[in-house]
């Protein structure tokens, strides 16, 4: 090897390390990047460092950190650093550790998660459910599950009950205490009439428009409403009709009294009431005002005696309204009300993917993905319907850590958590997705044998099973290919291919449909004694292939999920597009295959790697007639490939 592939070679190991596969992408950015001299010659050394890739990911990571640790053993020192670095406590602990020293809550940790029940959680919840009940946990507190429902145009009881599901899958755990903001509505009303007597909230008759506009801007002050100093007692009197009834929806509304010529525009005399007359999901027509999310959030979380109010950066400017309201009011006794800590953390951005409600429900409403579960969704149900564990996932939120800036993670680091995940609980199958026949003509047409074969390479605990083999086979039609490139090492005519845990086979005829051309069977013989030998034993043999038998196999419907979009950030919009004109045309493809018999009995959920071909998980859409498999995710990275084939 010349010292360019050394150089590449490393940083290829150096990739598989951080994110358990190697991308292109990756590798020639740090080459280029860290070797200038290098880019006049960025054409050849790309192929050299594809081949590099596609050898090294194709390798046992046992192998790879065995050659790592004889050519580069200061990259295992890296990493060990690197994972001591993110053992670090991060800041929000740190704030909770300070304020255990000094006894600012006595002691206390409460948390929880808030979700609005306009729409399924997406992957971005998860981050939240997962560090705050893990927070309630590490510091033996408590952890509320509170769905913020003060909105009944957009709420609906089926996304508060994918909600409860997704928070106990996800493994959060609220024992007694899930609630529910409009289980607060008669305490947050005593606390709006508390503002107006103290002076401090006045209704007001302009329209949702003339608020607006006088509000002002950053470099404008507002003006002040021409009802702003309507006295206490009018106030109150108008309030309390607006809560019987007595006017229509937008006609009047009730405002904080706090500055219009305040820097902060929230705190431009906000609205915190409206007349809104529709039923709601949980107190049905009781009410007719409906209180707005910037004047119960805060008080909810009062309420509950929630003690750190872990939310994201985007809230941040809206903390120093919260505050206001809670420093505003008084319990029963004339004390000041309970005032939780607001902490922010920057929201996961996830590439290839959509994380807006409503971009997802404009996806699931046009028909472009099948409902909120499509395995290609970002929500936590579609990841649940793809396979993906929730152990998985919570590696994934501890592994990227909390941050105060703004980031886009790749999605190829989910993939990795997911592939990690996968890799130790999969039991191993035999399964063929585009199958092309092979008749082993010299091999008895009544002879059987059974091959008894390790359900995982190295968890012995899943024990064995049996395979068949026969005189038809089938294998994968991307493993043979009728005039082969220089670095296609698979079957050909002529050549020889190992089938895995049997014989090797030789493509001796190819036979094709006289109407379409197509090949339509391989006719092969086989070398008897071939049965135990290795790819190494044979020099014609380089690689060994999957494949299943005719007298072991059964039909099953195979859909292969990929990423949704092909840009890394489809709400980068060029002009004159939509993010949906960046939807995978290939982002979903079914086929239809062969599994190995015992699967027509397995469970509905139960996952199996498909060897050489990735994850899969028996799909809720199973009948007694069609087995349909999802797949999870593919064995290695293929993204960065596909990618560049694109181009």
């Amino acid at each position: 090897m010349n010292s360019e592939e050394d150089i590449i070679e490393k940083y290829v190991l150096e990739n598989i390390l951080e994110f358990g596969n190697a991308k292109l992408s990756a590798v020639m950015g740090k080459l280029m990047s860290n070797h200038p001299e290098l880019r006049g010659r960025a054409k050849k050394l790309k192929e050299i460092v594809f081949d590099m890739i596609e050898k090294l990911n194709a390798q046992p990571l046992d192998e790879t950190k065995q050659l790592i640790q004889r050519k580069y053993p200061e990259l295992l020192s890296e990493e060990k650093e690197e994972v001591k670095e993110t053992k670090e406590i991060d800041f929000i602990r740190k704030i909770i550790n300070e304020d255990m020293k000094t006894g600012k809550y006595n002691g206390r940790v409460h948390t929880r998660f808030p979700p609005e029940p306009n729409g399924y959680l997406h992957i971005g919840h998860a981050v939240s459910v997962n560090l705050n009940y893990g927070i309630a946990k590490e510091y033996n507190g408590k952890f509320n599950l509170r769905f913020d429902d003060t909105n009944p145009i957009t709420e609906e009881e089926e996304y508060v009950k994918s909600i409860i599901e997704d928070v106990k899958w996800l493994g959060a755990d609220w024992e007694d205490r899930l609630f529910f903001a409009s289980d607060y509505f008669d305490r947050l009303y005593e606390y709006a009439v508390q503002l107006i007597k103290k002076g401090k909230a006045y209704v007001d008759d302009l329209s949702v428009e003339e608020i607006r506009k006088l509000r002002g801007t950053v470099t404008e002050l507002g003006k002040e409403s021409p009802y702003r100093n309507r006295s206490i007692e009018e106030n109150l009197a108008l309030f309390e009709r607006m809560k019987n009834g007595e006017f229509v929806d937008g006609e009047k509304v009730l405002r904080a009294k706090i500055d219009m010529s305040h820097p902060n525009l929230l705190m431009r005399d906000p609205v915190i009431y409206r007349i809104l007359h529709r039923t709601h999901h949980n107190t049905g027509d009781k009410w007719c005002i409906y209180p707005l999310y910037d004047w119960a959030h805060g008080l909810e979380d009062s309420i509950e005696g929630i003690t750190h109010s872990i939310c994201t950066l985007e809230f941040e400017v809206h903390r120093e309204l919260y505050d206001w309201f809670l420093e505003q009011l008084e319990d029963e006794e004339g004390n000041p009300i309970f005032h939780p800590q607001q902490i922010e953390f920057a929201r996961l951005n996830l590439s290839y993917t959509v994380m807006s409600k409503r971009k997802l429900l404009h996806l699931v409403s046009e028909g472009i993905v099948d409902g909120w579960d499509d395995p290609r969704m970002p929500t936590i149900a579609a990841f649940r319907r793809r396979g993906v564990t929730p152990e998985a996932i919570k590696k994934f939120t501890d592994g990227i850590g909390v941050s105060k800036r703004e980031r886009i993670v790749d999605f190829s680091i989910l993939e990795h958590y997911i592939r990690e995940d996968l890799e130790e609980r999969c039991p191993r199958v035999m399964s063929v997705i585009e199958p092309l026949k092979v008749i082993i003509t010299n091999y008895p047409d009544d002879k059987e044998e059974k091959i008894e074969v390790n359900n995982h390479t190295r968890n012995k605990d899943m024990g064995k099973r049996v395979i068949t083999f026969s005189k038809v086979i089938y294998i994968d039609n991307s493993d043979f290919k009728e005039k082969p490139p220089e670095d296609f090492y698979r079957l050909a005519p002529g050549r020889k291919v190992k089938l895995k845990y049997s014989y090797t086979i030789k493509c001796e005829k190819v036979v094709k449909d006289e109407k379409t051309g197509k090949i339509k069977e391989l006719h092969c013989s086989y070398d008897p004694d071939s049965k135990t030998c290795s790819t190494k034993d044979d020099p014609e043999v380089k690689v060994s292939i999957h494949w299943i038998s005719e007298k072991n196999a059964i039909p099953a419907e195979i859909r292969l999920y990929d990423r949704l979009f092909l840009k890394e950030n489809p709400l980068d919009v060029e002009e004159g597009k939509d993010f949906t004109d960046y939807i995978n045309p290939d982002s979903l493809k079914i086929v239809k295959g062969f599994v190995e018999s015992f699967l027509a009995k397995a469970e509905v959920g139960s996952r199996y790697q498909f060897e050489r071909l990735g994850y899969f998980i028996i799909d809720k859409d199973t009948t007694k007639d069609n087995l349909v498999f999802n797949r999870i995710i593919t064995l290695k990275d293929t993204w960065s490939k596909k990618l560049e084939n694109r181009k």
